[in-house]
């Protein structure tokens, strides 16, 4: 068996198992930690498969910035941890049977053409002068162009939202600026005089 298969099917082991331990792992530090290791995995598989770009996009954006942010965010939080605990296992058939339809749904929409011997094999080598961000942008702009579209203004629309979610007016706690009330202020609002008798030295 080659170095790239074997280094293949054991990046894929640990990537399954830190997945299967981020939903079971008690503590969710350390669920977020073994996240943080899929992300590691699965960017060594994007290298096996010649996708630097997104290999080292996926450390950068998501190890590097969402899951730092995902970890302050954990830690910060005072969670109870035992109402989370009994939901697991009430829900557990539930989540088993959602399971097994989307893993129907793939089978479905892949089809058993898609799993044969000739898929395993590694992709052949590309040139020298191969750039995959260069092709990666060609496809993203051109085959997939509305999709692309799509995805940007859901994303937008979710910006806003949250934005909007968090903004909400609370007088008590939130300080608010009015620009149009900042323009019509006046000397006589910002500068009060005091007169004052001046002080004699003896």
């Amino acid at each position: 068996m080659p170095v790239e298969q074997i280094t293949f099917w054991l990046f894929s082991a640990v990537l399954i198992a830190s997945a299967l331990r981020v939903i079971t792992a008690r503590n969710p530090v350390h669920s977020v930690l073994f996240l943080v290791l899929c992300f590691f995995t699965a960017a060594g598989l994007w290298l096996l498969l010649e996708a630097e770009f997104l290999g080292i996009l996926l450390v950068l954006v998501y190890v590097g910035a969402v899951m730092v942010l995902f970890l302050f965010v954990v830690m910060m939080l005072d969670i109870n941890l035992e109402p989370l605990r009994e939901g697991f296992v009430r829900y557990l058939p539930l989540g088993i049977l959602v399971g097994v339809v989307m893993i129907a749904q793939l089978a479905l929409i892949l089809g058993p053409g898609h799993f044969g011997e000739e898929y395993y094999a590694m992709p052949e080598r590309a040139p020298a002068d191969y750039s995959n961000t260069e092709h990666l942008g060609q496809v993203l702009y051109t085959e997939y162009l509305y999709h692309f579209e799509i995805a940007a203004v859901i994303l937008l629309v979710a910006i806003i939202a949250a934005i909007s979610l968090t903004l909400r007016k609370r007088p008590e706690t939130t300080n608010y600026q009015s620009p149009s009330e900042q323009v019509r202020v006046g000397k006589s609002d910002r500068l009060r005089i005091v007169p004052m008798d001046s002080e004699k030295r003896e």
